[in-house]
């Protein structure tokens, strides 16, 4: 017998794990280890979203197999949510199907529409799934830049020209997970044309919808008129209502898409929790001040992170949304990579973040530092750094004051 089966051949090792296991050793050992690796929210969900889970979990009858596309109720709820934020009709009998988190439902997807061979589009560095769950399904992954800048749309037509076979989906996500680029509607009235243009799929991951900050809200792909034509939208309850271990999300728009994506997942599970499902319709259908204090948390956790680091030594670029920091990594240290930076600062700073190159051979030279600590932990790392770096023999605005007076 072979040694190893085929899909889990394609997959590489997993670059967190040694991060994670160096973590948990040392928390093992008793060290107080302040982590910026994963995006995990560290606040819990709206009380009145707990509230509806107990009080529908209460009920004899509600723990029996539920409705693998979604309970009606939730998928009306999405479709209010997508009119009100977005201007967007939806209908949620055919182009809403309620997913186990949006991972899994882009993982689904890929099952559902992918043939062993297909070329697919996807950013570099990016999160794991839009590439993995690809190659998962039988895929060949030709990289496009994360970056919407300028030569963008000239990567995308060199890759249609040049893949053989001609690719059959593309896929972004924006607010971007890693890097936190964000695009603008323009953007992806290009992106649907381009679609349009060589009969391409788009899949558009908008997890990070509500978590935007300096008050320009991130739009939707479905925004563009006629883009349902060629593309589906992937969101999640995870970070707007920091509801991540529920594992609720949802695909939206073009209806063949979500035709196919509904089939397979009836053949995989029966749906989310009916309780964990009512909730959410509470949260979508519930008073909405929460968002905004979540995203005002995020935000005064960027500005202290990015302040502090900055004294540190550190210069971390300001993200314009979601809940991680893509930071490059200090110019006299690039020479370690990020795997070992990373590693180092487990070890010596006692702060955990996560290596970019996790996110593709492109995120070499960055980390990613996620906002789930408080800002008083954030301020506690920037020191940690700081000490690190003079050992390491980095200047810092200490050393160089100290040096100039």
């Amino acid at each position: 017998m072979s040694e190893e089966f085929y899909r889990v051949r394609r997959l590489p090792p997993y670059v967190f794990a040694e991060v994670n296991a160096m973590k948990a050793a040392a928390r093992a050992r008793g060290e107080d280890i302040i982590d910026l690796g994963m995006g995990n929210p560290d606040t819990p969900p709206p009380a009145h979203v707990v509230a509806k889970l107990a009080e529908v979990a209460a009920k004899p009858d509600a723990h029996g197999y539920s409705a693998s596309k979604g309970i009606p109720g939730l998928r009306k709820a999405k479709a209010a949510y997508y009119q009100r934020r977005f201007n967007v009709t939806l209908d949620p009998e055919s182009e809403i199907v309620v997913t186990l988190g949006s991972k899994e439902g882009l993982a689904n997807l890929a099952q559902a529409i992918t043939a062993p061979g297909d070329v697919i589009l996807a950013p570099n560095p990016s999160y794991p799934i839009h590439t993995f769950g690809f190659i998962i399904a039988g895929a060949v992954i030709r990289s496009i830049p994360a970056a919407p800048g300028p030569d963008f749309f000239e990567k995308l037509e060199r890759a249609v020209k040049y893949s053989v076979p001609k690719p059959t989906c593309l896929v972004m996500g924006y607010p971007s997970n890693p890097t936190a680029e964000v695009v603008d509607l323009d953007f992806y009235e290009k992106v649907v044309a381009f679609a349009k243009e060589h009969n391409i799929w788009v899949l558009s991951d908008l997890a990070y919808a509500e978590i935007f900050f300096d008050g320009v809200p991130t739009p939707s792909i479905l925004q563009v008129p006629g883009a349902k034509d060629v593309a589906i939208e992937f969101t999640s309850m995870s970070k707007t209502y920091s509801m991540a271990g529920w594992r609720i999300g949802f695909a939206v728009g073009n209806k063949q898409l979500i035709s196919a994506l509904t089939r397979v997942k009836s053949y995989l599970d029966y749906g989310a929790f009916t309780p964990i499902q009512a909730a959410a319709v509470a949260a979508l259908n519930g008073p909405q001040e929460c968002i905004e204090e979540v995203r005002q948390l995020y935000k005064r956790r960027r500005d202290v992170l990015v302040e502090s680091f900055a004294r540190a030594g550190w210069d971390v670029p300001s993200p314009r949304a979601s809940m991680f920091a893509w930071a490059p990594i200090p110019p006299a240290l690039k020479h370690l990579g990020a795997l070992e930076f990373s590693k180092q600062l487990l070890t010596h700073a006692q702060v955990a973040v996560a290596p970019g190159v996790g996110f593709g051979e492109e995120g070499e030279g960055y980390v990613r530092i996620a906002l789930v600590e408080n800002e008083h932990r954030i301020r506690q790392a920037a020191r940690n750094i700081k000490r690190y770096l003079q050992s390491m023999g980095v200047n810092t605005p200490a050393m160089t004051k100290a040096v100039s007076g």
